[in-house]
């Protein structure tokens, strides 16, 4: 029987540090949002699961550095969605917190509370994905493409997560429960699928990995997220007034409308030379 591949013990150390370090500061944000004997019982309930929580990672986080120079990308999917479900439930409970009290409209806390999840969430999928150690990848453009596929991924993650954070961000009038319910549990999906589907074809394509072939990750971006969010926005500011610009939303089409012509032009070129070494 063959010998189990080597861990990684670098890429380990540094995902469980984003994981533990954003897990910690939810867990500080739950803790100070409570006041008297409840914030003793909070922090009891908080540590009670994060112990949980971190016997699961110990083995996980081990066994995602073991698949790390391969091309399975399995327990990289099963991380972020445990990471995802737990994350989501802390941040679930903030909000609410933050929405039982209007009055305190503490706007350097909430836009803290953004920042936070628009670093550590495209952080660790980043290090989940690793394009630096796909040694199977051998062409330097081949990697250059996976990079620029991934890039969207990102673009994507921080989209839903500019949506989302319009829920505990000072609003002057605030959304009815079900429109609150429904914007965040659709983030929430997004956030726990679609960056598994862009691992699993990742790890599907195996060793032979060709980037013009991802193509289920595209689509359902361009109809969960490039075409939904739009009528979410809509909706926001027509019924609700909210006037508020998403930079996330405005660069990504930026960067689009630089990005399509390059491309179309780089095609172009290669049919041009693949003609000509033809004749």
């Amino acid at each position: 029987m063959a010998p189990p591949p080597p861990t990684n013990a670098p890429h380990v150390c540094l995902s469980c540090v984003v994981i533990v370090s954003s897990m910690a500061l939810m867990d500080a944000y739950l803790v100070e949002q409570n006041h008297g004997p409840r914030k003793i019982g909070v922090f009891i309930v908080v540590s009670v699961g994060d112990v949980c929580f971190l016997i699961a990672l110990r083995y996980i986080a081990v066994w995602v550095g073991t698949e790390l120079r391969t091309a399975k990308r399995g327990y990289a999917m099963i991380l972020w969605f445990l990471y995802i479900f737990v994350l989501e439930i802390k941040v679930y409970f903030i909000y609410q917190n933050y929405k039982s009290d209007r009055k305190s409209l503490d706007a350097l806390t909430r836009k803290a509370l953004t920042l936070l999840l628009s670093v550590c969430v495209p952080v660790l999928f980043i290090i989940l994905v690793a394009v630096d150690h796909m040694e199977y990848v051998r062409a330097f453009r081949k990697k250059e493409e996976i990079r620029n596929r991934l890039f969207w991924v990102v673009v994507d993650l921080l989209d839903v997560l500019d949506i989302q954070a319009n829920l505990w961000e000072p609003q002057k009038k605030g959304f009815p429960l079900w429109a609150e319910g429904l914007m965040f549990f659709y983030c929430y999906i997004l956030l726990l699928v679609l960056p598994c589907v862009s691992l699993s074809e990742i790890s599907m394509q195996g060793v032979n990995i060709s980037p013009h072939k991802m193509m289920l990750y595209p689509i359902l971006s361009l109809i969960t997220i490039n075409i939904v969010t739009i009528f979410i926005r809509g909706g926001n500011m027509l019924l609700y007034k909210d006037s508020r610009v998403s930079g996330i939303l405005l660069g990504k089409n930026e960067i689009s409308c630089d990005k399509v012509p390059q491309s179309i032009s780089t095609s172009h070129s290669e049919e041009s030379l693949t003609s000509t070494e033809f004749n």
